[in-house]
């Protein structure tokens, strides 16, 4: 029973850390204000980053607008969601756009810009802890 308590705990303080990670980055990715922006966008790129940061924004808000043992979980919902949405406008839009390849191309990118702003993070830190970091992260 000890050992469950344990493991529950354990649990929680990892879950407790990826959802931290996930505040730093979605808060470095975020404009500095919280203020939607009155302008319409000025071309396609400009209109998809202000949806990307309009949806972040909703989940940052969402996950802190849960109970703090309840903003992992509302994390870990997230992405189904947003990849229901993303299969249906795919989904209406026309085979020759390649439409799946399109999405499945940005959810990688999305998913490398997170590890790309750990390494980030990684480096930016003296690693000297009483033990050696010795790792390579040239590709």
């Amino acid at each position: 029973m000890c050992g469950d308590l344990d493991e529950d705990e354990a649990e929680s303080r990892l879950e407790q850390t990826f959802y931290a990670r996930f505040l730093v980055h979605a808060r470095a990715l975020l404009p500095a204000t919280d203020q939607p922006s009155q302008k319409p966008p000025k071309d396609a790129a400009d209109y998809m980053e202000k949806l990307f940061c309009d949806a972040l924004s909703r989940s940052v808000r969402d996950g802190e607008e849960a109970e703090e043992d309840r903003r992992y979980e509302r994390l870990a919902l997230q992405p189904v969601v947003f990849a229901r949405l993303a299969g249906f406008l795919a989904g209406h839009l026309a085979l020759g756009e390649d439409p799946l390849r399109k999405v499945m191309e940005a959810m990688m990118l999305g998913y490398a810009e997170a590890e790309k702003m750990d390494h980030a993070h990684d480096h930016s830190h003296d690693h000297h802890h009483g033990d050696v970091h010795a790792h390579d992260h040239h590709q």
